[in-house]
């Protein structure tokens, strides 16, 4: 008995997935009610984020799943919204017995959401990165308790075809919060970042204005970034140039150590502060089998975005209605059939716009165990064709025909969950890019709520169609879509999610040799 049901089981695996129709015209609609101007470009914490969540919500019943947050559809996620006061931030730096006092937005950039003052001594921690995986620890020997982490932005080998890091791509470890947590997890107080000298992208200080954050963020410590004028002059002032610090490091990739003698007073004030609530919408379709519903498989999207810009809607139909309007097709289409045997959670992100916020959030308060949680598939600016763009020029090479492109974004750290894409897209027939899986000067890994489960070791691909001309304007409007081809990214999410849920065992989760 238990071999004819092991071949029925092989026989059903095997079999070809056979997805409903995806209904081009539901996703037109979704995408066009999502950026019509009533909901005022959805930014979080304004009224027309909560009327696009409610919405979610509805279409989440309607598709016949069930509240994933406990009783309820909705995640509370608390955030703090304010403005930086760019007279009362200060940094002031001690070097070579003199005091310098440096300009806010001019000399450094960034913000935090607390009033704080501190002083402490500076420590240079190379690139910030303890990385056991590639025998690499910028910490070590180093003792930065109570002191100013000081640390270059990026990884070694940037732009490298051989680095260890991923060539010529990024790897977590290269993100300002990765960046951020593991100074805080060595005792720093506070972490200054220095552009690296050999970044392609010019670089730009903050903008500052208006800014949200997690009431109860993971990441306590500040963050700033020095101009690349006032990290010349500090590290000068010890002996070495930024230049020549990064070619030592690169050269050896062993911690190298600067005796800086150097101290800092921060002060970060804020002009206006007040909390307020946006929500993740999570809804659930339990899984069939018994002991498999206990694991999940995810698929999401952020239904949040900018709001107005002077006085303009910036309604973000691509970013990221589109995703949106897939997200909700996909769970009409679980919801219309037998359910798979693992369950499936379907999460609408709030605050992405604001910095990964929503995602953030579920992950450091997931409702089903990150443990048992076996992949996720993310969609955002799955409408249009990539076109070469402010955000590309000059740096990326974009395909002239972009028109049956999708990109995998992520999948370097999931060969697994590559390949089942991959395998999945053959009767589909998209083509699937991986070139932001190997650059590291736009920093697409760490731009999306992917990411968010990359950092807790969960294998995760975002499906991304790329930028346009139109990126977080007024013109990424509902008529410029292409709907062929959102129709084919959801149908390959379907199948690509089933399988996940059907098969035996999961993708593992690891970065790919090189």
């Amino acid at each position: 008995m238990r071999n004819v049901l092991l071949i029925l089981w092989a026989l059903l695996i095997s079999a070809p997935a056979r997805c409903q129709s995806v209904r081009v015209e539901r996703l037109k609609a979704d995408v066009g009610f999502l950026a019509s101007r009533p909901l005022e470009g959805r930014r979080a914490l304004e009224r027309g984020s909560d009327v696009a969540a409610e919405f979610i919500a509805a279409e989440f019943a309607k598709a016949g799943l069930r509240p994933g947050a406990g009783a309820s559809f909705f995640q509370p996620v608390e955030l703090l919204e304010y403005r930086p006061d760019p007279q009362a931030t200060r940094l002031t730096l001690w070097w070579g017995g003199r005091k310098h006092e440096c300009r806010y937005g001019r000399d450094f950039s960034g913000s935090f959401p607390r009033d704080l003052n501190l002083r402490a001594p500076l420590a240079f921690a190379g690139y910030g990165i303890t990385a056991p995986e590639y025998g690499y620890d910028d910490y070590a020997g180093l003792d930065v308790t109570g002191k100013i982490a000081l640390v270059f932005e990026y990884e070694p080998q940037l732009h490298d075809p051989s680095s260890p890091f991923n060539g010529e791509g990024n790897t977590l470890h290269a993100s300002p919060r990765r960046k951020a947590l593991n100074a805080q997890q060595h005792g720093a107080v506070a972490l200054l970042v220095i552009p690296a000298p050999n970044r392609k992208r010019p670089f730009q200080p903050g903008r500052g204005g208006s800014a949200q954050a997690l009431s109860d963020s993971e990441v306590r410590i500040p963050l700033f970034t020095l101009s690349p004028r006032l990290a010349e002059q500090l590290l000068s002032a010890a002996g070495r140039t930024p230049a020549e610090l990064q070619r030592a490091l690169d050269a050896s990739l062993k911690p190298v150590r600067l005796e800086l003698e150097a101290r800092a007073e921060l002060h970060c004030k804020t002009l206006q502060t007040r909390r307020g609530l946006t929500a993740n919408v999570i809804g659930l379709l339990e899984g069939a089998d018994p002991v498999l519903r206990q694991e999940t498989v995810v698929f999401s999207a952020h239904y949040d975005h900018l709001g107005a810009r002077e006085g303009k809607l910036l309604p973000g139909a691509d970013d990221n209605a589109s995703g949106t309007a897939g997200l909700l097709e996909l769970a009409r289409l679980f919801g219309a059939e037998p359910p798979p045997r693992r369950s499936l959670l379907f999460i609408a992100f709030g605050a992405e716009e604001a910095g990964l916020l929503g995602s953030y959030y579920y992950a450091a308060h997931p409702v089903r165990p990150l443990e048992t949680t076996r992949a996720l598939i993310n969609l955002d600016m799955i409408g249009r064709d990539e076109q070469p763009s402010a955000q590309t020029a000059g740096l990326i090479q974009i395909a002239s025909d972009t028109s049956n492109e999708v990109n995998l974004v992520g999948a370097f750290y999931s060969p697994d969950l590559r390949a089942l894409l991959e395998r999945e897209n053959r009767p589909i027939g998209l083509r699937l890019g991986q070139k932001w899986d190997r650059d590291a000067t736009l920093n697409i890994l760490w731009r999306c709520d992917h990411f968010a489960f990359l950092m807790k070791q969960i294998p995760a691909v975002w499906l991304f169609n790329g930028f346009t001309p139109d990126y977080h304007a007024p013109a990424d409007t509902a008529d410029k879509l292409n709907f062929a081809k959102m129709e084919k990214i959801v149908r390959l999410a379907w199948r690509a999610g089933r399988a996940l849920a059907e098969e035996p065992g999961g993708p593992r989760f690891g970065p790919a040799r090189r």
